[in-house]
């Protein structure tokens, strides 16, 4: 299982997790902030903390390579953070409007897709993946194969992981926004969205085991830029627990048979029992 944060513009980073199942559950195989942090850990060189992440479009036959080397076996499904679609996305798609009919009120609304951003990074991802076997899942209303390449939201994702009713925020170029009218300092916006970080991973943790322990303390952090690796992180967890929810069943598509957001039904609020 494959779960990308996907950048909508090749100069920015895209946080990656790879999870896998176990006798016992499901396990944490890989995390990187980007693309290229993701195929050094296949070639047996950590992640640097201090090196900074460096944008790049993605090479989904490099990185399923690479998943494949990590875990020996293929990766069954994909699950992105990015506007996907069976033909050009040109602009907003019914899959959008629905997502914000439906979770608007939560905080859930989301970015307007267009045809330069994320445009043709989108479109190749999507066109790539179908070549290497990996067809995006929409909502046909019929049972779809796997492998397969599915389009997941975080921020809807979140709220039944968390069992929230508004949308988390953890999103580091909103922090001056979250908490406006307290008047925050920014060491206190950086406690306040490592505090959201740890949640989060709490979540995960009852679902996903092994995960690494790269939320940093906050004692250690000294600019809000340098949390944006570990949010990047987050959000391809997140993407990775989504794609396990959708492999066994637990995921209704929100959109139409051109494109579809994946999220999470009533049942994946609660933690799935490990196999004995």
């Amino acid at each position: 299982m494959l779960g990308i944060d996907a950048a909508w513009t090749a100069h920015q980073p895209s946080g990656i997790a790879l999870v896998q199942a176990s006798a016992s559950g499901w396990q944490c195989r890989a995390l990187a902030p980007s693309y290229a942090a993701f195929l050094d850990l296949a070639r047996g060189i950590p992640w640097d903390p201090q090196v900074r992440a460096q944008g790049s479009g993605p090479d989904p036959a490099a990185l399923l390579q690479a998943g494949r080397q990590l875990t020996g076996v293929a990766v069954d499904c994909i699950a992105v953070d990015m506007p996907l679609a069976t033909t050009p996305i040109t602009g907003r798609r019914a899959a959008d409007n629905a997502i914000a009919s439906r979770y608007g009120p939560s905080g859930c609304a989301v970015h307007s897709p267009s045809a330069d951003r994320p445009g043709p990074i989108a479109d190749q991802l999507r066109a790539d993946c179908s070549s290497l076997g990996y067809r995006l899942h929409t909502s046909t209303g019929t049972p779809q194969p796997f492998p397969a390449l599915i389009e997941v939201y975080p921020h809807v994702a979140l709220l039944a992981l968390l069992n929230r009713n508004y949308r988390l925020p953890y999103k580091v170029s909103r922090s001056s926004q979250y908490w406006k009218t307290e008047q925050l300092s920014r060491s206190e916006r950086i406690q306040r969205l490592l505090q959201e970080f740890e949640a989060i991973k709490a979540g995960l943790d009852a679902r996903i085991a092994g995960i690494p322990p790269f939320i940093p303390e906050a004692a250690v952090v000294t600019t809000l830029a340098s949390l944006k690796p570990v949010e990047d992180m987050l959000d391809g967890l997140i993407c990775a627990w989504m794609g396990i929810e959708h492999l066994e069943g637990r995921t209704t598509g929100v959109g139409d048979a051109n494109a579809a957001i994946w999220v999470p039904t009533a049942r994946s609020a609660q933690p799935t029992a490990p196999e004995a």
